[in-house]
């Protein structure tokens, strides 16, 4: 379902899930702040091999103008984008300004327990079901092999108006 597909992943740190999508034929944009595009690109050259679809680097801090990012993907991927509570508001207008009616955001994180974590993550689905419809793929569909009660997987569209 991948191939062909414009995708973009925000927050993606090593690159990992991007390039992996691309793996699979996507075009994928892989986004990051400043300080990670070194890294991003080391990956992406490591792995072009691998690649039967396309996948570049570049900078996109949340909060900020998304106008080159543009027309909205058909993917949005994130994973482990939730642990930081000054980033959700830049993080929710990002996913507004670059969702278009049908994108699919896939948001994968690890719930964790430990200090303001559990407020930050309430919050922000809180606050992100405001625009957005979301749906949370249940554990027996996750991979077998790598499922974790811990680790959630929620399937997010914007609002229909």
């Amino acid at each position: 379902p991948l191939a062909r597909r414009h995708v973009l992943e925000l927050g993606a740190g090593t690159g990992a899930v991007g390039i992996m999508a691309a793996t699979l034929g996507a075009n994928v944009t892989v986004t990051d702040l400043e300080e990670l595009q070194e890294l991003l690109g080391v990956n992406i050259e490591n792995n072009k091999h691998l690649v039967t679809g396309s996948v570049r680097a570049e900078v996109l801090k949340w909060g900020e103008d998304v106008t080159e990012f543009q027309p909205p993907p058909d993917y949005i991927l994130m994973a482990d984008c939730i642990y930081y509570e000054e980033s959700l508001e830049p993080l929710l207008k990002t996913l507004k300004d670059l969702t278009g009616p049908d994108t699919c955001i896939l948001c994968c994180y690890e719930q964790r327990t430990m200090g303001k974590n559990p407020e930050i993550e309430r919050k922000y689905f809180e606050l992100l079901q405001m625009d957005f419809e979301l749906e949370k793929i249940p554990l027996d569909k996750h991979d077998e092999e790598y499922r974790s009660e811990d680790i959630h997987i929620v399937n997010i569209h914007r609002k229909r108006t």
